[in-house]
């Protein structure tokens, strides 16, 4: 018996997790092609073999960032045709420090892309939570019941860390007790811990 290993995973019918260091999620809706982050730079070649067997990149419409950091952000120029969103604390934190927000120099020389805050009319309702990031969010797709929690919360009870340039501890808590309010039926996070 042959085990797949393949780091791409099926969530649902519309929702696929690709594994890489931190996670990227890809959502299919009404033929809309939507990402949760887009991944560590340094896992590119994988990014890149594994994507492209299921997306042409080049119809990705929508990328949601859960916050800025390097890892969940570094493959950004593979979907050259798409919008890029973020909350406005994030946005504000990167406009004022882009290493800060960034956490590694390269990529924060060349992270270009133009981010705009989330619209109202997004397809995923977006949850404010504070505390790994200022501008940490996570995301809720209703109908799947599947709740995307970036670095806010990870499987094992793990909390993000709250040590970093734009975190803010005294926040977590509430970002924690806030989540606690929805019945999801699977839980999404950035990494899987």
């Amino acid at each position: 018996m042959t085990r797949d290993i393949s780091p791409l995973q099926s969530i649902s019918s519309n929702v696929w997790k690709l594994r890489v260091n931190s996670n990227i999620y890809v959502i299919k809706l009404e033929n809309k092609i939507i990402l949760i982050d887009t991944g560590d730079r340094a896992f590119r070649n994988t990014v890149e073999m594994f994507l492209s067997k299921m997306i042409d990149f080049s119809k990705v419409e929508k990328v949601l960032l859960t916050h800025l950091h390097f890892d969940h952000i570094g493959n950004f120029d593979l979907f050259k045709n798409a919008e890029f969103f973020a909350s406005k604390a994030e946005i504000e934190d990167f406009n004022n420090n882009k290493l800060a927000a960034i956490l590694n120099s390269d990529i924060a020389e060349k992270f270009n892309v133009k981010l705009k805050p989330f619209p109202e009319d997004l397809e995923l309702d977006v949850i404010e939570t504070p505390g790994h990031t200022r501008g940490s969010v996570c995301f809720w797709l209703e109908k799947e019941r599947l709740l995307f929690t970036g670095d806010t919360i990870f499987r094992k009870k793990l909390l993000g860390r709250t040590d970093l340039p734009t975190s803010v501890p005294e926040k977590m808590n509430n970002s924690i007790l806030k989540l606690l309010n929805y019945n999801f039926k699977q839980m999404c996070p950035g990494h899987d811990y």
